[in-house]
Protein backbone atom coordinates (compact mmCIF):
# COMPACT_ATOMS: atom_id res chain seq x y z
CA UNK A 1 0.00 0.00 0.00
CA UNK A 2 1.24 3.41 -0.63
CA UNK A 3 1.64 6.06 1.94
CA UNK A 4 -1.06 8.77 1.14
CA UNK A 5 0.67 12.37 -0.28
CA UNK A 6 0.73 15.07 1.84
CA UNK A 7 -2.32 17.49 1.32
CA UNK A 8 -2.21 21.20 1.82
CA UNK A 9 -5.08 23.53 3.35
CA UNK A 10 -6.74 26.62 2.46
CA UNK A 11 -5.45 29.99 2.89
CA UNK A 12 -6.88 32.00 5.80
CA UNK A 13 -9.98 34.23 5.12
CA UNK A 14 -9.14 36.93 7.56
CA UNK A 15 -9.29 40.35 7.76
CA UNK A 16 -7.87 42.99 10.52
CA UNK A 17 -12.18 43.45 11.36
CA UNK A 18 -12.19 39.66 12.47
CA UNK A 19 -13.68 39.23 15.89
CA UNK A 20 -13.93 35.65 15.78
CA UNK A 21 -12.19 33.09 14.23
CA UNK A 22 -13.90 29.72 13.04
CA UNK A 23 -11.42 27.02 12.90
CA UNK A 24 -12.11 23.61 10.97
CA UNK A 25 -9.79 20.54 11.32
CA UNK A 26 -9.16 20.30 7.87
CA UNK A 27 -10.82 20.84 4.29
CA UNK A 28 -12.40 17.83 2.65
CA UNK A 29 -11.54 16.03 -1.02
CA UNK A 30 -14.13 18.69 -2.19
CA UNK A 31 -13.16 21.81 -0.67
CA UNK A 32 -9.72 20.90 -1.34
CA UNK A 33 -10.67 20.42 -4.93
CA UNK A 34 -12.71 23.63 -5.36
CA UNK A 35 -10.27 25.57 -2.90
CA UNK A 36 -13.20 26.99 -1.17
CA UNK A 37 -14.46 26.39 2.70
CA UNK A 38 -17.21 23.82 3.44
CA UNK A 39 -17.44 23.64 -0.52
CA UNK A 40 -19.60 19.78 0.26
CA UNK A 41 -23.08 20.03 -0.78
CA UNK A 42 -23.80 18.41 2.51
CA UNK A 43 -21.84 20.41 4.75
CA UNK A 44 -24.08 22.88 6.74
CA UNK A 45 -21.30 25.42 7.18
CA UNK A 46 -23.11 27.68 4.79
CA UNK A 47 -26.56 27.36 5.91
CA UNK A 48 -25.94 27.39 9.58
CA UNK A 49 -24.05 30.83 8.97
CA UNK A 50 -27.27 31.94 6.58
CA UNK A 51 -29.00 31.69 9.47
CA UNK A 52 -26.56 33.30 11.89
CA UNK A 53 -25.99 36.21 9.94
CA UNK A 54 -29.59 36.30 8.48
CA UNK A 55 -28.49 37.03 5.11
CA UNK A 56 -28.88 34.85 1.55
CA UNK A 57 -25.46 33.49 1.67
CA UNK A 58 -26.47 30.60 -0.52
CA UNK A 59 -27.67 32.68 -3.40
CA UNK A 60 -24.31 34.18 -3.46
CA UNK A 61 -21.16 32.81 -5.39
CA UNK A 62 -18.35 31.24 -3.09
CA UNK A 63 -16.37 34.79 -3.07
CA UNK A 64 -19.33 36.97 -2.04
CA UNK A 65 -19.79 34.20 0.44
CA UNK A 66 -16.50 34.81 1.72
CA UNK A 67 -16.91 38.73 2.08
CA UNK A 68 -20.09 38.99 3.22
CA UNK A 69 -18.71 36.64 6.35
CA UNK A 70 -15.67 38.36 6.37
CA UNK A 71 -17.79 42.16 6.59
CA UNK A 72 -19.84 40.47 9.82
CA UNK A 73 -16.22 40.10 11.38
CA UNK A 74 -15.94 36.60 10.95
CA UNK A 75 -13.01 34.71 9.64
CA UNK A 76 -11.81 31.26 8.24
CA UNK A 77 -8.76 28.66 8.67
CA UNK A 78 -8.21 25.35 10.00
CA UNK A 79 -6.29 24.46 12.61
CA UNK A 80 -4.15 21.57 10.81
CA UNK A 81 -2.12 23.38 7.55
CA UNK A 82 -1.00 20.14 6.01
CA UNK A 83 -1.55 16.58 6.62
CA UNK A 84 -1.78 12.99 4.61
CA UNK A 85 -5.33 11.76 4.72
CA UNK A 86 -7.60 9.09 1.81
CA UNK A 87 -10.48 10.74 2.02
CA UNK A 88 -12.38 13.38 3.33
CA UNK A 89 -12.82 12.05 7.48
CA UNK A 90 -10.97 13.88 10.40
CA UNK A 91 -10.22 10.48 11.50
CA UNK A 92 -8.12 9.48 8.41
CA UNK A 93 -5.46 12.58 9.20
CA UNK A 94 -2.27 11.38 9.59
CA UNK A 95 1.06 13.50 10.03
CA UNK A 96 -0.87 17.07 10.80
CA UNK A 97 1.09 20.07 11.08
CA UNK A 98 -0.59 22.68 13.19
CA UNK A 99 -1.22 26.15 11.11
CA UNK A 100 0.55 29.17 13.06
CA UNK A 101 -2.46 29.88 15.18
CA UNK A 102 -0.35 32.32 17.08
CA UNK A 103 -0.63 34.32 14.10
CA UNK A 104 -4.41 35.44 14.64
CA UNK A 105 -3.18 37.42 17.37
CA UNK A 106 -1.55 39.70 15.48
CA UNK A 107 -2.83 39.54 12.25
CA UNK A 108 -6.86 40.01 13.77
CA UNK A 109 -6.35 42.51 16.29
CA UNK A 110 -10.17 43.02 17.06
CA UNK A 111 -10.04 38.90 17.67
CA UNK A 112 -12.13 38.18 20.74
CA UNK A 113 -13.53 34.70 20.07
CA UNK A 114 -12.32 31.59 18.49
CA UNK A 115 -14.90 29.21 17.47
CA UNK A 116 -13.87 25.26 17.12
CA UNK A 117 -15.80 23.28 14.24
CA UNK A 118 -16.05 19.67 15.74
CA UNK A 119 -14.17 17.84 18.09
CA UNK A 120 -11.29 17.53 16.06
CA UNK A 121 -10.52 21.41 15.60
CA UNK A 122 -11.25 21.76 19.72
CA UNK A 123 -8.37 19.13 20.51
CA UNK A 124 -6.47 22.50 20.00
CA UNK A 125 -9.08 24.35 22.67
CA UNK A 126 -5.75 24.62 25.55
CA UNK A 127 -3.79 26.63 22.75
CA UNK A 128 -6.15 29.02 21.38
CA UNK A 129 -7.27 29.63 24.91
CA UNK A 130 -4.10 30.84 25.28
CA UNK A 131 -4.98 33.47 22.61
CA UNK A 132 -8.45 35.01 23.13
CA UNK A 133 -11.27 34.88 26.23
CA UNK A 134 -13.54 33.50 24.70
CA UNK A 135 -13.18 29.55 22.96
CA UNK A 136 -16.34 27.44 22.11
CA UNK A 137 -16.16 24.00 20.37
CA UNK A 138 -19.17 23.62 18.58
CA UNK A 139 -20.77 20.54 16.71
CA UNK A 140 -19.15 19.48 13.33
CA UNK A 141 -20.92 20.77 10.39
CA UNK A 142 -19.23 17.91 8.71
CA UNK A 143 -22.02 15.68 6.85
CA UNK A 144 -19.96 12.74 8.93
CA UNK A 145 -21.49 14.45 12.30
CA UNK A 146 -25.44 12.77 11.50
CA UNK A 147 -25.71 12.82 14.79
CA UNK A 148 -27.59 16.42 14.75
CA UNK A 149 -30.17 17.73 12.06
CA UNK A 150 -29.33 20.73 9.94
CA UNK A 151 -31.97 22.39 12.77
CA UNK A 152 -30.35 20.89 15.73
CA UNK A 153 -26.49 22.05 14.47
CA UNK A 154 -28.24 26.02 13.23
CA UNK A 155 -29.50 26.17 17.44
CA UNK A 156 -26.54 25.03 18.64
CA UNK A 157 -24.36 27.72 16.39
CA UNK A 158 -26.79 30.32 16.91
CA UNK A 159 -26.96 30.01 20.71
CA UNK A 160 -23.08 30.03 20.58
CA UNK A 161 -22.68 33.27 18.18
CA UNK A 162 -25.20 35.30 18.78
CA UNK A 163 -25.16 34.65 22.68
CA UNK A 164 -21.32 33.89 22.91
CA UNK A 165 -21.80 30.64 24.68
CA UNK A 166 -22.13 26.83 23.27
CA UNK A 167 -25.21 25.09 24.48
CA UNK A 168 -24.86 22.05 26.48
Amino acid sequence: MRPNATLTGLAPALTAQTHTVILGSFPGVVSLKQQGYYAHPRNAFWPIMEAVLAQPLLTLAYPERISALLDAGYGLWDVYASCERSGSLDAAIRQPQLNPLKQLIYGCPQLSRIVHNGQTSGRLAPLTRQLVPVVLILPSTSPANARLSLEQKIIHWQAALQNGHAMS
